[in-house]
């Protein structure tokens, strides 16, 4: 049998081009699996969309459902004796302030020497805080100079610290000794030179400077601190000195963050609702629906969120419905809020407010309803998860019914070429006979003429 090389050149037909229809035509067996497979991935798509835009709320409900995040204060200071900061702690009030003095570690320097490198000798810096605590720093005869016992006694990491001074003199190089911590207690009461660095440094008295605690009054109240940063002199305030004079701290409970975290809950729930508005929307102009339109799903984490913003909440407080405290839900089912109402009911009956967002004791308020139920939608057996695990279960069967309609496709595209090629042989071959043939023929028919 004659060799085919390349398809249809044996019979002259166009075998690879009906090779190709055949292909397409099987093909065709692999679109709806992917336009099912599609589907299902838009969907799991649009449920992460879901989740995401639950997610953003329930981050704003976490605020609302903390019933310290009610007792937010802000605070004021006058006068440029102090700065303050304040906790949740801090109750509201007028504090007027004098500070009379900072707080100051203690000092003192040496007398100058010629060369910060030179050697000065052996011997120890031995010293003593007015706590009664002791240090000692050892010198070697080698590493001696006014730059070593520096590095020492900064080695050690003890109550004294040490540096160098040049004031410009004849002999510039001063050894400053610092207690490192402010306050009186923190001081340094007595430096002693031994040894041969005893004949080399001495003190210069003129240069001493005591410590001593920060000291102010607070409305009358006289307060001592060993250090600038006052902490619960006032109930969760800190106050950081930077002077002496004359300060007011006024501690107001700051109203617009409690109500600024109730409109970003509103802000977040409606962006929830837009997100579900493009989800399940249809536009009739181009056919085209929403991904989850006409989901149970969808239904379900609609219902149980209207169920709760439109209901009544039961602990007792004396607001039970949103639009008590000037939130309403509107008919195309988004939150609206009334700035006026909003902003009475937190000025004037917090503790309600408080109540009908957080709870009290052991009763849930509507942002711990909403908390729980977003957390059951968004948990990983809950309604988003487990129509996203059976959307990716489907895509998972829809992939080997690819696979294995992809495999039948194959198994049939190589039995045609098969026979193509069995069939190109064979016409190339009855080609070829009947060419011979013609030829044989014609042979005869010359040898037939010629002999008359």
């Amino acid at each position: 049998m004659t060799s085919i090389t390349a398809l249809g050149v044996g019979s002259g037909l166009d075998l690879n081009g009906l090779l190709d229809q055949l292909q397409q035509g099987e093909n065709q067996k692999l679109t709806p699996i992917t336009t099912q497979k599609t589907s299902y991935e838009t969907k799991i798509s649009a449920f992460g969309s879901l989740k995401s835009a639950l997610s953003s709320l329930q981050d704003t409900i976490h605020a609302l459902a903390d019933p310290t995040a009610f007792q937010t204060v802000k605070n004021t200071v006058s006068g440029t004796a102090l700065t303050a900061t304040t906790t949740n702690d801090t109750p509201p009030g007028d504090y007027q302030i004098h500070v009379a003095q900072r707080a100051q570690a203690s000092s003192v320097a040496t007398l100058g020497v010629a060369d910060s490198t030179t050697n000065l000798g052996d011997g120890s810096v031995d010293f003593t805080l007015a706590n009664g605590s002791t240090m000692s720093v050892a010198i070697s005869a080698g590493s001696s100079s006014l730059q070593a016992v520096r590095d020492a006694i900064n080695a050690q990491n003890g109550p004294v610290r040490a540096s160098l001074i040049n004031d410009g003199s004849g002999q510039p190089y001063r050894l400053v000794l610092q207690a490192a911590d402010t306050g009186s207690a923190a001081s340094v009461s007595s430096v002693q030179f031994t040894g041969n660095l005893g004949s080399s440094l001495q003190l210069d008295a003129a240069t001493q400077q005591a410590g001593q605690d920060a000291s102010l009054t607070i409305n009358g109240i006289a307060v001592q601190s060993a250090h600038n940063t006052v902490e619960d002199a006032i109930q969760g305030v800190t106050l950081n000195i930077t002077g002496v004079g004359d300060s007011t701290l006024q501690v107001t409970r700051d109203n617009d963050a409690i109500t600024g975290s109730v409109k970003k809950f509103v802000d977040a729930y409606n962006g929830l609702i837009k997100t579900l508005g493009g989800l399940t929307s249809y536009d009739a102009t181009t056919q085209t629906a929403g991904a989850l339109l006409g989901d149970s799903t969808v239904r379900s984490v609609q219902s149980q969120l209207r169920s709760v913003l439109g209901g009544e909440v039961d602990n007792g407080g004396a607001f039970k419905v949103l639009s008590d405290v000037g939130v309403t839900l509107q008919l195309d089912g988004t939150l609206q809020i009334d700035d006026d109402k909003l902003g009475s009911a937190v000025n004037n009956d917090l503790g309600a407010v408080t109540q009908f967002f957080a709870g009290g004791g052991t009763t849930d308020g509507i942002a711990d309803q909403l908390d729980t139920m977003i957390g059951n939608m968004t948990s990983s057996t809950g309604l988003i998860g487990s129509a996203t695990d059976s959307l990716n279960q489907s895509v998972s069967q829809l992939n080997d019914q690819y696979t294995q309609t992809q495999q039948q496709i194959d198994a049939t595209m190589a039995m045609y070429k098969q026979q193509f090629t069995q069939l190109d042989a064979m016409i190339a071959q009855m080609n070829s006979t009947s060419s011979y043939l013609t030829q044989q023929f014609d042979a005869m028919s010359k040898m037939t003429t010629s002999g008359k």
